[in-house]
């Protein structure tokens, strides 16, 4: 760390259980989703006074919906905190958690805050459809209506049609790239959701996982404890015909949220608490949109090598799960990086990718893992539309 920057401390980081599209959390909108974590947070650090923290940095990839009003200002207001605490909403797509937790990151490591809140949210399952106003006034035709769920909308004309193509075709180009077979992806797949299943009934989730307000969810939503690769095997692929991604080894949609508290070292003694780990790094990268899946591999070496640190220094890793293509791409990309240490509690494809929440979720995960061994680097990754990489370096 260089010597005029402070230090910067996961105290604590949270999540909501993750829901389906139209599932459990459908009812709750996002703004509350991002209230509820916010003053879980708080609820855990009773020595806390909520009036000296900083800033709170939230991540959104919609922003159209009912948290288009800064859903960080909105969940600070909805939480309770005093008035006096500001909040920003930031969007990276598929990496604003993340984002989010560097930018907070940054802020308390050059001293504009010595606490501060980072986290994501995203509801899917309210994600509007929008209304482009018409060119002309009084249109006499009929007007096109857009979900703003997922992927592109209104798309520039400017823009290569190559770089606009579906996620799940960029994942079928990956998949193509490093022949990468249906069955390895479905194999991956049931692997996510029996590491998921495993640590859920192992209690590796009790730490970081609470419960939303009037919700009857105890876990994640989508984990399927039963599914097979003969089950997994029997689904069509979505994007392609003869293609190898389907429903099965790709990310589902999904709503839910994730918040990390940090400090410096004087923020340490106002609340009182242990960390769970240093932000030792962080790295954005960009690469040719279709290929976006991929966008991790120079972020997690440029991360690294910020942190002063190799693949063997590596305890933890959490890489999101887009698709079963996109990790394994990644993987092939970064022969150094072991495996073994690769989403060992089950990662997006069970979990789920509530996208603006993902990045804050794998980044507290890999914190609270940290905590759990005692020592080591972590690391977490993410892919992201559009074409960027995401990658953080914690340490114990």
């Amino acid at each position: 760390m260089n010597e005029y920057l402070r230090d910067v401390y996961v105290v604590d980081a949270l999540r909501t259980p993750i829901g389906r599209y139209g599932g459990a959390l459908s009812s709750v909108r996002p703004d509350d989703l991002a209230a509820g974590v916010l003053r879980g947070l708080l609820d855990r650090s009773p020595a806390l006074d909520p009036g000296l923290i900083g800033d709170v940095l939230f991540g959104n990839s919609n922003g159209a919906g009912e948290e288009n009003r800064d859903v960080a200002r909105m969940a600070v207001l909805l939480a309770g905190l005093p008035v006096t605490v500001p909040g920003a909403t930031v969007n990276r797509l598929c990496g604003s958690g993340m984002e989010a937790v560097i930018q907070a990151a940054r802020a308390v490591a050059l001293g504009d805050a010595s606490i501060a809140v980072a986290g994501g949210v995203e509801s899917m399952s309210r994600a509007p459809w929008v209304l482009p106003k018409p060119e002309r006034a009084f249109p006499a035709g009929n007007q096109q209506l857009y979900s703003t769920t997922l992927g592109w909308r209104m798309i520039n004309p400017r823009m290569p049609e190559e770089w606009t193509i579906p996620l799940g075709e960029s994942a079928e180009l990956i998949a193509d790239k490093y022949g990468i077979t249906r069955e390895a992806q479905d194999v991956f797949a049931l692997a996510s959701h029996r590491k998921a299943s495993q640590a859920w009934q192992d209690g590796a989730y009790d730490a970081e996982v609470v419960p939303v307000d009037g919700v009857d969810l105890p876990r994640d939503e989508g984990i399927r404890d039963d599914t097979s690769l003969d089950a997994l095997a029997r689904l069509k692929p979505v994007f392609r015909e003869g293609g190898t991604v389907t429903a099965g080894n790709a990310s589902p949609l999904n709503d839910g949220a994730a918040a990390l508290l940090l400090a410096d070292e004087a923020g340490l003694a106002e609340i009182g608490r242990e960390p769970l780990a240093r932000i030792r790094a962080g790295a954005v990268t960009g690469i040719e949109p279709q290929y976006f899946g991929l966008g991790p591999v120079e972020a997690i070496r440029k991360a690294l090598t910020k942190a002063g640190r190799d693949f063997g220094d590596l305890r933890t890793v959490e890489l999101n799960e887009a698709y079963a293509a996109q990790a394994l791409g990644c993987l092939a990309a970064l022969p150094d990086l072991d495996s073994g240490l690769l989403n060992t509690r089950g990662g997006a494809i069970a979990l789920g990718h509530p996208l603006g929440a993902s990045g804050a979720r794998i980044a507290g995960a890999v914190a609270h893992q940290l905590a759990e061994a005692g020592s080591g680097t972590g690391l977490a990754a993410l892919c992201i539309g559009v074409g960027q990489g995401l990658a953080l370096v914690l340490e114990r």
